[in-house]
């Protein structure tokens, strides 16, 4: 790519000749301040706060939208410039019901920062904030338009990475609001409640729906025991809630943090997720067991159904390949189930008196805990599901001081991981998972790839494809002898898109598809710490891979609590009447505005 040389502040600086003053500043060691721009998403340049002066142009230039071009010369911080900013913002602020101190995003908020930069002590425009209603129908994402800045972020975020456009903006000049379809609750919605509008919401306008105070009654209440579950994607990111960098594992504080708060039982979602490869890899085995060697219709390709985004998604937008889906629940709701039915037994607990709570790095898993259909156990099976965000409230809220906390194990029955279940949070690591065991299952060798990592399942791109012939079967299985299994991944509803279709299109083209509603997985989830961006998730991926590396059990099937589980309570083994009963579920044909 061609170098040009610019001139940014006086200082020569030579960049590739395609980036925007924006990305060549940066590259400069200069800062230009920014709203409506984000990493993951197309130029918007609706803001203008980014604002620079470019000689010989006759108005400030958008830095993130205007492209550099040979001797340019870029003043980033004139009085001209400053000035323009602080205008920019007062207005913002004239117009934003302001309470911050009672803002969920209070300290983590964008447009509060560059005020404390920018603003004025008083403000010169005339206050025209409104106190909008806060829409809190659904029971994933909480709306306050009196907090949004018009920035059309979310717009994008939902448009571009999911292609589900829940949110758009509406009217013109001073009536102009994000609104969702003809102004209907986000419950209403065509929404799949995965949060990543949150994510990118430099206000207070999106947030996740709090459940933190419940979670506080219900550990005070003497008459409850308290278990929690975490999520393999939460260890590689709560630590940055604390100062520490994206990526880092935290796992043994974290267990210590739940311990400190008071739960009874502190568990771990990797237990079911290595329960979800049994089930789920049974049920993949049955369906080829089903077309191959009987000739019988089975609904293939197979899709995973571990994210409860992916799941609304094809629920509203392809509801005619329900079929398709395993009928595993999700890690989090079998935990659920299991824990008020296996574990309260075990236990000698009542199951009334359990009050079930996951931490997930995901915002759609509070949408799941809520479908009717999710109480099998003949109670709620998760009561309460927090964000990652929501357990640093809480450890935060305790006056714990993370770097000081003992590191700590989960308990047992439910606790025990493989390194399988841990890379669940990344994109491939559910086909990756399964894959291990599966092999293992037909060939009874491992998987023929070094150290058990399927490498070609890994990486960030959109979608993935990926095949393995299966060779040297056991007797029981040798009708799979020779095929060869061809699988997807896929991680945004956008790219989960174009999957699907190909998948009506080419009956043939995949055995087994992977989806994960949000980018780069579970790790870069609609309730993860904010900021997201493609390196930060990328540093959680790296994380996670190292921590499965660390483990000394690999495969899911070999996971002992998962093998005591099936000789004393799922004793007909995965899919047997019981498991079917607790583990299984049904979906639901929705509408499609």
């Amino acid at each position: 790519m061609k170098e040009i040389e610019v001139i940014i502040n006086g200082r020569p600086i030579t960049v590739p000749e395609s980036v925007t003053i924006l990305e060549a500043a940066k590259k400069a060691g200069f800062k230009i301040p920014t709203l409506c721009h984000h990493q993951d998403l197309c130029v918007a340049g609706n803001c203008r706060i980014c604002v620079v002066e470019v000689e010989g142009a006759r108005t400030l230039q958008a830095s993130c939208c205007t492209p550099v071009s040979p001797g340019m010369k870029i003043k980033t911080g004139s009085d001209r410039v400053r000035a323009a900013r602080k205008t920019i913002i007062d207005l913002l602020l004239s117009e934003h019901a302001g309470e911050c101190t009672r803002c969920y995003k209070n300290g983590n908020c964008e447009l509060q920062s560059i005020s404390f930069e920018y603003a004025s002590a008083e403000n010169p425009f005339i206050d025209i904030s409104t106190d909008s209603a806060v829409d809190r129908s659904s029971p994933s994402v909480q709306k306050d338009d009196g907090k949004c800045i018009k920035c059309q972020r979310c717009v994008r975020t939902c448009a571009e990475l999911q292609k589900i456009g829940a949110l758009t903006m509406a009217h013109k000049g001073g009536r102009a609001k994000i609104e969702t379809f003809f102004n209907m609750p986000m419950s209403e919605v065509v929404c799949t409640n995965c949060g990543q509008c949150i994510n990118r919401c430099p206000t207070g306008a999106l947030t996740e729906r709090n459940y933190v105070e419940e979670v506080w009654n219900s550990l005070s209440d003497p008459d409850k025991h308290v278990v929690v579950q975490t999520a393999p994607a939460v260890r590689v990111g709560l630590g940055e809630h604390f100062g520490l960098n994206p990526g880092e594992r935290v796992t043994g504080k974290m267990v210590g943090a739940l311990r400190m708060l008071g739960f009874d039982k502190v568990f771990d979602t990797n237990f079911t997720a290595d329960l979800t490869i049994m089930e789920e890899g049974t049920e993949l085995l049955t369906r080829l067991k089903s077309v191959v060697k009987e000739g019988k219709k089975a609904h293939l390709p197979m899709f995973t159904s571990c994210s409860p985004g992916w799941i609304k998604f094809i629920e509203h937008e392809h509801p005619d390949m329900l079929e398709h889906l395993s009928t595993c629940k999700s890690p989090q709701q079998m935990f659920g189930a299991l824990s008020k039915t296996y574990y309260a037994g075990k236990a000698g607990i009542d199951p009334s008196k359990i009050i079930s709570v996951s931490i997930m790095p995901c915002t759609a898993k509070k949408f799941e805990a809520d479908r009717p259909e999710m109480r099998s156990s003949g109670f709620k099976d998760v009561d309460y599901v927090l964000t990652t965000r929501e357990l640093a409230q809480m450890i935060k809220q305790a006056g714990i001081e993370f770097d000081k906390i003992e590191e700590c194990k989960c308990d047992s029955l439910l606790g025990e991981h493989t390194g399988a279940a841990v890379i669940f949070g990344a994109t491939g690591g559910v086909m990756e998972a399964a894959i291990r065991t599966a092999y293992e299952i037909v060939t009874g060798r491992e998987v023929p790839f070094k150290n058990l990592n399927v490498t070609p399942v890994r990486g960030m791109e959109g979608v993935k494809e990926a095949s393995l012939k299966i060779e040297g079967v056991k007797e029981e299985w040798n009708f799979l002898e020779g095929v060869e299994l061809k699988v997807a991944i896929a991680h945004g509803l956008i790219n989960a898109e174009a999957v699907v279709k190909k998948a009506k299109n080419d009956k043939c083209a995949y055995h087994f598809i992977e989806v994960m509603a949000c980018p780069g997985g579970c790790l870069g989830g609609g309730g993860q710490p904010i900021p997201t961006n493609i390196d930060i998730r990328s540093k959680r991926m790296q994380a996670t891979y190292e921590e499965d590396e660390s483990l000394p059990i690999r495969k899911s099937h070999e996971n002992p609590e998962v093998k005591r589980l099936y000789q004393n309570f799922l004793t007909e083994g995965p899919l047997g009447h019981k498991s079917h009963e607790l583990l299984h579920t049904r979906y639901t044909k929705r509408c499609k505005m």
